[in-house]
């Protein structure tokens, strides 16, 4: 009962302040107040101790007079207890102040208007360029996107921004097995898979001749310099896996308001260097540029190579300056696996350093980092799982499972794409960002017990239940609640608190966890309470319980990335 206690606590509070009105206030009676750790001793309790001293009187007279006295219809009754007034919660105030409160918001449930006139930018996704996707970029993208659904729910403008990995010396090494061991044909006939296969072979390759590197690093800088030829091959080799990325996007329902990757800031970053070194910040350092940052307890922050070229920092810098004056944001976040958190932490410093005040604004989010087999994935040593071949293989397995149990089942297409690339997504999101995963397929494909086709389940239940009982009646106040019911409302109204905690956490398993919770108290309460037999006062009350149910999980599975499913 406590979760949906803070109505009713506010108006004891004010009944019992009003009783004392010179000498307590409302706001002080509500510090007081208690949740007892047992129901049997009442759903909010107020210790009376503490008003022994203000008002001269003992604590078991306090609460003696205020249980004889107090008219309180909100409550069923309330006691005096050794010093402490229990007040009992009435199974109408429940209906009426809780339950039809929630079902009144519809489906804009659990929405917060935290974000009300701020922006932020969330960088995530950022492939490399020239890769397909394996199960590795799985974290960025999937706790990214859930991350900027729930500022946006919370009513934050929200950019998201997918910094390429499209520029830098791997793009040498790739010119270099493109010219060598590479041809147009094949890349036009297999695409991103070609060029993963002439990037590995670069690497064994220079394994035996490691002068291919400095060739690699030469190729590089003259990308940088302009080289037209070496340029062309580049845009080519990003339209491609650009074309690659987007059948993933599409997949996942995910979308981006900007592309610009690092390339984008090529003509850019001279400007930021000039700046770091008029402000006194760049010192020379064996032929390389570089803040020093011991002051901060971390190493320097490299701007300049020994060979002129930039590097991720200096990209980074310059994308955080453009990305303030163009979108003025208020918090910008960068969703990477923890391996990258000293990066991160060295330019917010330097651009602090430079005297931007909006140091605070920049926020790394960290994730735990992903194996196979206990082995980390290395796209060039060939052991990365595609997230093409994992979804496929889910929606193929879900689509088994409905040829066998619902062969008759319309859009079976449709379902088995929701379902089994939810059951991914849900593996991805149901644990701490920040663990590490070794990656088993079993499961990743599990779709039995918390998992997300359960929740899936879940909702198409609500959905079916609710199309049979046609319109709605107003949920009845003269109703005793059973236990299950109780229950059924408390989780509900947990809602909008789960929603806070994972925005200001930035973690999405928080919303995976509490949709377990719902869909564990409405199976409960679906076995236990019957909906469309029951009499007309309950089919009220457990209908407004059902359709309040639908709404809370159809916006938890938007808010990490999943789609509905009205039928299973």
């Amino acid at each position: 009962m406590q979760k949906f206690a803070t109505l009713f606590s506010k108006a004891l509070s004010e009944k019992i302040s009003a009783v004392y009105s010179v000498e307590l206030s409302p706001e002080e009676i509500a510090d007081m107040l208690e949740y007892p750790p047992d129901s049997k001793m009442g759903d909010v309790a107020l210790p009376c101790f503490k008003l022994s001293r203000t008002l001269r009187t003992s604590p078991v007279q306090i609460a003696s007079g205020l249980a004889d006295g107090l008219e309180f219809p909100e409550a069923s009754r309330i006691e005096a207890v050794s010093g402490y007034l229990n007040a009992f919660i009435s199974d109408g105030y429940v209906i009426t102040s809780t339950l039809k409160g929630l079902v009144d918001e519809g489906e804009n449930i659990g929405r917060l208007t935290d974000g009300v006139g701020k922006t932020m930018c969330i960088d995530y996704s950022s492939p490399n360029m020239a890769k397909r996707f394996h199960i590795g970029h799985l974290g960025t993208t999937a706790i990214g996107n859930s991350i900027k659904r729930i500022y946006e729910f919370a009513g934050y403008k929200c950019y998201g921004i997918n910094h390429l990995g499209d520029w830098g010396t791997q793009y040498g090494r790739l010119a270099v097995a493109y010219e060598r061991w590479g041809s147009r044909e094949e890349v036009e006939r297999l695409g991103v898979k070609e060029l993963e296969r002439i990037y590995q072979k670069f690497y064994i390759e220079a394994e035996k001749d490691p002068s291919l590197n400095d060739e690699a690093r030469a190729a590089f800088t003259k990308m940088e310099n302009g080289d037209e030829e070496l340029l062309a091959i580049w845009r080519w080799f990003r339209e491609i896996s650009l074309k690659e990325f987007m059948a993933t996007y599409n997949l996942l329902g995910i979308d981006f308001e900007s592309y610009s990757g690092e390339s984008f800031y090529n003509d850019k970053m001279d400007a930021v260097v000039r700046e770091i070194d008029e402000k006194g910040l760049l010192v020379e350092s064996d032929g390389a540029k570089i803040v020093p940052l011991d002051d901060y307890n971390m190493p320097p922050c490299i701007i300049l190579k020994s060979d002129g070229s930039t590097i991720y920092a200096t990209r980074d810098i310059t994308a955080a300056l453009y990305r303030k004056k163009t979108y003025n944001f208020d918090k910008c976040i960068y969703v990477t696996d923890a391996g990258q958190s000293l990066h991160f932490a060295q330019f917010f410093k330097v651009i602090g350093l430079m005297g931007y005040d909006w140091e605070d604004q920049l926020v790394h989010v960290p994730y735990g980092k992903i194996s196979v087999g206990g082995q980390k994935l290395a796209t060039r040593a060939g052991n990365a799982v595609l997230l093409t071949d994992l979804f496929d293989e889910a929606i193929s397995r879900v689509r088994a499972v409905i040829e066998e149990k619902n062969p008759d089942c319309e859009n079976k297409e449709e379902i088995a794409r929701k379902v089994g690339v939810g059951a991914v997504l849900f593996n991805q999101l149901s644990t701490g960002r920040i663990k590490d995963i070794n990656f088993i397929w079993e499961d990743a494909l599990n779709f039995d017990g918390n998992t997300g086709p359960y929740v899936q389940y879940t909702y198409a239940r609500t959905c079916s239940i609710l199309e049979k009982a046609g319109e709605l009646a107003e949920p009845s106040a003269d109703l005793e609640l059973c236990a299950d019911e109780k229950e059924m409302i408390s989780t509900l109204a947990r809602f909008s608190e789960r929603v806070r905690q994972a925005l200001e956490e930035h973690e999405p398993s928080v919303i995976s966890r509490y949709l377990l919770d719902v869909c564990h108290a409405f199976n409960r309460f679906y076995h236990n309470c019957p909906i469309l037999r029951a009499s007309d006062e309950e089919k009220s009350v457990r209908l407004a319980i059902c359709q309040v149910t639908r709404n809370v999980i159809g916006n938890g599975l938007w808010l990490i990335g999943m789609e509905k499913t009205e039928k299973i």
